[in-house]
């Protein structure tokens, strides 16, 4: 059994590649792209790759809003599924603020270089001290 941090990852790995078949207007299958990179179903998974697409217009809009001198989709598509991620789990479900955040920044820590890391970092957190998420 996976734990939720490597779940995560699976989630991100799947939101790169429903960003690579957007970007070349390619039709693509969530369900197929989840079970190619899990040997079983898991609704975690599910429920962040499904409602990150279902809000990305809204996470995009939030992103834009505090990176600063930056755009969603100027980042690298595994930059901008990490950051989506952490906002959807921000602003959209009951997982903590600290651990959203951390978890966001232990996967670019993983697979982004520093500066992402930390401009990931500080757009998470001005978006979690300004859109008021109550802990």
């Amino acid at each position: 059994m996976k734990n939720r941090s490597e779940l995560r990852e699976i989630a991100m790995k799947v939101l790169y590649q429903v960003y690579i078949y957007q970007n070349s207007n390619t039709e693509y299958n969530v369900e197929e792209l989840i079970k190619e990179q899990l040997e079983i179903t898991n609704d975690f998974v599910n429920e962040i790759v499904n409602n990150v697409i279902k809000y990305q217009k809204e996470i995009n809009k939030m992103a834009n809003k505090y990176l600063l001198d930056w755009n969603i989709d100027r980042l690298s598509k595994v930059d901008k599924a990490i950051l989506s991620i952490g906002i959807y789990e921000l602003c959209y479900t009951e997982t903590p603020s600290v651990v959203a955040i951390n978890e966001a920044i232990e996967l670019s820590k993983k697979y982004s270089d520093e500066k992402v890391t930390k401009m990931l970092n500080a757009t998470l957190d001005k978006i979690y001290h300004n859109e008021g998420n109550d802990e």
